[in-house]
């Protein structure tokens, strides 16, 4: 991931300038997706943060459950709606 907002901001204009070319959607019709990737990306960057904080913390009467990563301030994020696994799946899967 890149280190500072201006390298950010030249790869989404510049991904924004792609669907625009590539598509026959407005910017209106593809920013919730967009954004929706965004949001979903951060949420799995903290995730994973929070998920190497709690490794090993569990204990043999109670494991590392959805709650702890609540008490950190994290959303819980399945295997399934994680940012990798979605990035894992064949071209044209639903990814909804």
């Amino acid at each position: 991931m890149a280190n500072n907002h201006t390298e950010i901001e030249k790869r989404l204009w510049a991904s924004a300038d792609e669907l625009r070319a590539n598509s026959k959607l407005k910017s209106s019709e593809y920013s919730v997706p967009v954004l929706g990737l965004i949001f979903l990306r951060y949420a799995d960057h903290r995730f994973t943060q929070a998920e190497k904080e709690l490794a090993g913390k569990g204990t043999g009467r109670r494991g590392i459950g959805k709650e702890d990563y609540q008490a950190k301030g994290v959303m819980y994020l399945p295997p399934t709606a994680r940012f990798s696994h979605l990035l894992a799946l064949p071209e044209g899967e639903n990814i909804g």
